[in-house]
């Protein structure tokens, strides 16, 4: 039965995912675009001639026609010939034939990523040439537990596939999604928290063997991969268990609310949270000790030492910024050298302050619980001054207060080091967690991936509240579909403009989350019982 679906589908998995994000993003762009904000509501807008012609093919049921050009080979639930031939079309109210596309998408993208993965396997993993190339270790590095993250795939589609032969209108999915992710998705945090060696692994790979480079580049050239590399099969199943809670949510936002598909979608959605966290803190884990390990051999301490290395420490921003000299009346006195360097390691509870040294070390010379931070701007005190900030350690080394006046090389670095010092601060924007108003929105049009521990990496259409900007191109978001945060360039976004829209995308992601603490409160009592 796996056959039909993956035949029918014409799309590799990253095929599918860039396309459906790509339509996201312009049906968003079109609302937005559509109406003014001054506008009346349509519901009081006169039809227009345009309109009134075409009144008698609005009864039908809305057609979906982002979709319907026909390379897209997507496939919609109202284009089954088995939907078109049964009449449901123009019984059913229009939402749930939105929810029957939500639902069916999250079936046809599980069939096109099942198709994708076994490509990985039968193309890649199981070919004689690369199999005689690799050690056995380095093989295991390479795929992990691959065929586990198919076996779970086939699983999962096989109960999805037999529930939408069950009856052309689909009666739910997420039941489905809500048993599998708690009794078999463990297998996406192995494979997740591998990420950090696999990358490795394939570089030190590509760069030591010239035999694996040449057979992979061959193996790409296939028609089959459809010029698809390599990579790009192997990040799959991170891919793919992120944009599953999409899906959910998706699915969420269109059923009925208080309903029993609203209960079984909020279930399913708690439980692929609870994996797609554990899978950010497995990638995060791994990385973070090592990094950990680099940074206390290159300290050398000038006051009593601290103990760097600890399971709950990591690091949130590095670098350097120019401590101001002196008092402040010696600023006159220019044969005094202004500015000196210092480098500052912030760490999730320690910030650590020292002077580099030669041989790539640091040697630290004052340091302060997190806690006891605080920080605030310099305003408009001329060029000299642009840039600096005070930073205020209430208690440090020496359990006294200390005040450090610091210059940063821009805009952006100044609050971004201010922000990460004292996350506490306000914003220049309110965040919508504390259910406060209209707050400016970008959506995601470029990819970004972090580069640096304060930044945020952005998928395609994902939607952001903007809590703050630089006039350099920074800004300081808060991602709606799981509340993270950090810094990107405004280059690789559009702001959302329509305050409709974006108190609509308020509310569905209040829906999506009010929901995870209701359920919290009733575990809890349950629980207590």
């Amino acid at each position: 039965p796996l056959r039909p679906l993956c035949s029918f589908l014409g799309l590799l998995y990253q095929e599918y995912r860039d396309k459906s994000t790509r339509e996201e993003i312009e049906t968003r762009r079109l609302q937005d675009s559509q109406t003014d904000p001054e506008e009346t509501s349509p519901s009081e807008e006169t039809p227009s001639e345009a309109e009134r012609t075409s009144t008698s093919e609005n009864k039908a049921p809305p057609q979906i026609n982002l979709l319907r050009n026909s390379n897209s080979r997507f496939n919609l639930w109202q284009d089954l010939p088995e939907v078109q031939s049964s009449g449901v079309l123009s019984i059913l109210q229009p939402d749930e034939i939105k929810l029957q596309e939500a639902m069916f998408e999250l079936v046809t993208s599980e069939a096109s990523y099942y198709k994708s993965l076994n490509l990985l396997v039968s193309h890649f993993m199981e070919n004689e040439r690369l199999k005689k190339i690799l050690h056995q270790s380095e093989a295991h590095i390479l795929f992990s537990n691959v065929l586990d993250v198919m076996a779970v795939s086939e699983r999962f589609l096989l109960d999805l596939e037999q529930r939408v032969e069950e009856n052309i209108v689909i009666s739910d999915v997420c039941d489905i999604v809500y048993q599998h992710t708690v009794n078999h998705f463990s297998v996406y945090i192995t494979y997740v928290s591998n990420q950090t060696y696999q990358e490795r692994a394939y570089k030190q790979l590509l760069q030591d063997k010239p035999a694996f480079r040449e057979v992979i580049s061959q193996l790409e050239l296939d028609p089959k991969c459809k010029g698809l590399s390599f990579s790009s099969f192997l990040i799959l199943p991170f891919q793919r268990i992120t944009r599953l809670k999409l899906l959910v949510q998706n699915i969420l936002k269109k059923v009925e609310e208080k309903s029993d598909r609203e209960s079984t979608a909020l279930d399913a959605h708690k439980e692929l949270e609870t994996v797609v966290k554990a899978c950010n803190e497995g990638v995060r884990k791994m990385s973070r000790t090592e990094q950990m390990i680099s940074i206390q051999k290159k300290l050398e301490f000038k006051i009593k030492s601290v103990p760097i290395i600890s399971h709950s420490r990591w690091l949130l921003k590095q670098g350097e910024l120019q401590q101001m000299n002196g008092p402040k009346t010696s600023r006159t006195l220019r044969t005094k050298k202004l500015f000196r360097e210092i480098y500052l390691f912030l760490f999730n509870d320690l910030l650590v302050i020292c002077r580099q040294i030669p041989g790539d070390k640091y040697q630290v010379f004052d340091s302060a619980p997190r806690g006891l931070l605080r920080v605030e701007e310099l305003e408009d005190q001329g060029q000299s001054l642009a840039n600096v900030f005070i930073l205020r350690l209430l208690e440090n080394a020496d359990d006294r207060e200390a005040s450090y006046m610091l210059k940063a090389s821009s805009q952006s670095e100044m609050k971004r080091w201010m922000i990460s010092l004292a996350p506490n601060r306000r914003t220049k924007f309110v965040s919508f967690t504390s259910r406060l108003v209209d707050c400016p929105q970008i959506q995601c049009v470029h990819p970004y991936v972090a580069q640096q521990p304060d930044e945020l990496s952005l998928e395609l259409a994902d939607v952001l509240n903007i809590l703050d900007k630089t006039d350099d191109g920074w800004i300081f978001g808060e991602r709606l579909h799981d509340q993270e945060r950090g810094w990107f360039p405004s280059s690789m976004g559009e702001e959302i403009l329509n305050p409709k829209i974006r108190a609509q995308n308020l509310k569905e992601c209040f829906r999506v989350h009010k929901s995870d603490d209701s359920q919290r409160r009733k575990l809890g009592s349950r629980n207590r019982q």
